[in-house]
């Protein structure tokens, strides 16, 4: 069982975004941030070469197969995250945009979200994120049943 590396008292909760180490509250937080070391990111080999997002287009369905998943989200809900405005609140974040770069640069994607979901803000982004597909759920089967 792993502890806080701050206070060497509590099991750790969460994961310093810069240098990853692990500590148990904001308290614990607040007395690391000051000692933090960020941890070096691997340089790209020509960033003038390289962009940071891909110009070509895409649809869900060129990152989606019927034998790779069972629950699939129609791309109608997906396009209400686009209107939400507590997600595009989210998104102005700088800490919540690179951790959303590295997921989806990451070899291992479900290592990646495993590893962002110890973090606050990502889990408040991915609670967001279900929320607005899910009361459109919820608004849709509820004008149905009138």
């Amino acid at each position: 069982m792993q502890i806080c590396s701050v206070c060497s008292e509590h099991p750790p909760k969460y994961r310093c975004p810069a240098c990853k180490i692990r500590y148990c509250s904001l308290g614990c937080y607040k007395r690391h941030k000051d000692t933090c070391l960020p941890v070096e990111q691997p340089a790209l080999s020509d960033p003038e070469t390289k962009e940071p997002f891909s110009t070509e287009t895409w649809t869900v369905d060129d990152l989606l197969h019927e034998d790779d998943i069972t629950d699939k989200v129609p791309l109608q809900k997906l396009q209400l995250l686009g209107q939400s405005k507590e997600l595009r609140d989210l998104l102005c974040n700088p800490h919540l945009r690179q951790l959303l770069r590295s997921v989806d640069s990451a070899d291992s994607k479900a290592d990646a979200m495993k590893a962002a979901m110890q973090e606050p803000l990502f889990v408040e982004f991915s609670d967001q994120c279900l929320k607005t597909v899910e009361n459109e759920a919820l608004t849709s089967s509820e004008a149905g049943d009138l």
